[in-house]
């Protein structure tokens, strides 16, 4: 994949059909299956934010996908939100900016690119579980953490390490935990790591798998305070 630096707020990358083949995805289902398309748009961006430092993808974004003979190019620009709340501002390389309706996220923008789901899937999809990545700098932590609960139940983890550091995917249960719960053990959680916006499908290709399934468990079981 290819990562091009546009200006502060824009970057522009280009990624072929077999690179994207090697990460899993099949070329037509990326166009036809949000779900899939949602991954990999967030995998590459979250490449595109361990190679660029100071690009934080933690506002809305604007997405123009360009499909090529042998690939997409990608650019990704930064919006703010207006004063007023209404729209976003979009900034442009002549340093002017182009107003849109704040309503137009990444979400509606995915679809327009990529497809969207139907009411039914919507639905379902507004159901999903609770998933997120805590980051360690010490292992020691990881084992605290591992003795801080009597039992696991109500989601699951598995334990990555990559780049000198110890990661925990979790996923929450919603039929199993309320949204109260489960903020509950967000909070207890992040006392001993801190949430990080790598993403699981980075760390499954390039980080080293510890401890796949039950891994606070694991680590309890083989490692004491």
């Amino acid at each position: 994949m290819e990562i091009e630096r546009i200006n502060e707020n824009t970057v522009k990358f280009y990624i072929s059909y077999l690179d994207i083949e090697d990460r899993g995805f099949d070329r037509e289902e990326i166009w036809y299956n949000r779900e899939k398309s949602e991954q990999l748009f967030w995998q590459v961006m979250d490449e595109v934010n361990y190679n660029e430092d100071d690009f934080n993808i933690d506002g809305p974004l604007w997405i123009q996908v360009q499909a090529l003979d042998k690939g997409l190019e990608i650019v990704v620009t930064k919006a703010q939100i207006s004063k007023d709340g209404h729209n976003l501002e979009l900034p442009m390389e002549n340093g002017k900016t182009i107003d849109m309706p704040v309503d137009e996220k990444i979400e509606s923008l995915l679809d327009e690119k990529f497809g969207s789901h139907d009411d039914e899937d919507s639905e379902d999809h507004e159901q999903d579980d609770l998933s997120f990545v805590l980051s360690f700098a010490d292992f020691e932590h990881v084992i605290q953490l591992s003795h801080y609960f009597d039992t696991v139940e109500g989601f699951s983890n598995s334990l990555y390490h990559f780049d000198n550091k110890y990661f925990l995917q979790l996923e929450f249960d919603a039929e199993v935990l309320t949204d109260e719960e489960q903020e509950n053990i967000l909070s207890q959680l992040l006392e001993f790591g801190q949430e990080s916006s790598i993403t699981i499908y980075r760390l499954a290709e390039y980080g080293k798998v510890i401890f796949e399934e039950d891994a606070m468990t694991q680590v309890k079981q083989y490692f004491s305070l």
